[in-house]
C-alpha cells in the first residue's frame, strides 16, 4: 500500500507556459474517472486519497493537506489552515462532498489561492451525479474584462468582495 508521505513533492520541476493549463486537465481527468468508479457519497477524504493516489499514477507531484501559512502584519500566524491538495506546486485543489457549494466555499479557495501565492485553484464537489456540473477553476487576480461566458465567476468575486467590505 502506498502512503501518503509518498504524495509529498520529491523534486522541484520547471514551469512551462501551457502547463497551468494541461494541471487541471489532468486533475478533472482523474477526478472524472474515480466519480464513475465511486460515484457520490463518500467521504471528501476517501476523494482525496483516491486522487492523490491516481495523479501519483499519472506521474503528477502531489502535496496533500498542505499548511497555507497566514502572515499578518509581518508576523507568520499558525492557523491550522490547510489546502486540501497542491498539485505539482501550481494548483490548488480543494475537495467537497455537499448538496450545493456556497459562497464561503469559493472564498476558501481564493484565500488558499491568494496565501499560497498561486493563481488556479479548482473547487470539486463528489456529491453530484454528473462530476462536471461539480467542478469549478478559478483563478486569482483574474484581470480580464467580464464577458457573458465569465459572468458567473465574476457574480462569485463580486459577491466575496461584498462579504469582505471590499
Amino acid at each position: 500500500m502506498i502512503g501518503p508521505e509518498q504524495f509529498a513533492p520529491t523534486r522541484a520541476r520547471p514551469a512551462y507556459p501551457g502547463k497551468i493549463n494541461q494541471i487541471p486537465s489532468k486533475i478533472i481527468g482523474a477526478a472524472i474517472s474515480i466519480h464513475k468508479r465511486l460515484g457520490p457519497g463518500l467521504l471528501e477524504s476517501a476523494y482525496e486519497a483516491c486522487l492523490a493516489h491516481e495523479l501519483y499514477e499519472l506521474g503528477v507531484q502531489v502535496e496533500r493537506q498542505k499548511p497555507v501559512p497566514l502572515v499578518y502584519r509581518e508576523v507568520k500566524l499558525d492557523c491550522g489552515f490547510r489546502a486540501d491538495m497542491v498539485v505539482e506546486g501550481e494548483v490548488v485543489v480543494e475537495l467537497k462532498c455537499k448538496e450545493a457549494l456556497h459562497p464561503v466555499d469559493h472564498a476558501q479557495l481564493l484565500s488558499h489561492l491568494r496565501l499560497l501565492n498561486l493563481r488556479v485553484g479548482l473547487l470539486i464537489n463528489f456529491h453530484v451525479v454528473v462530476l462536471k456540473d461539480g467542478i469549478t477553476r478559478l483563478v486569482n487576480n483574474y484581470r480580464e474584462e467580464a464577458t457573458q461566458r465569465h459572468q458567473p465567476i465574476a457574480e462569485i468575486a463580486e459577491n466575496i468582495r461584498r462579504v469582505r467590505g471590499e
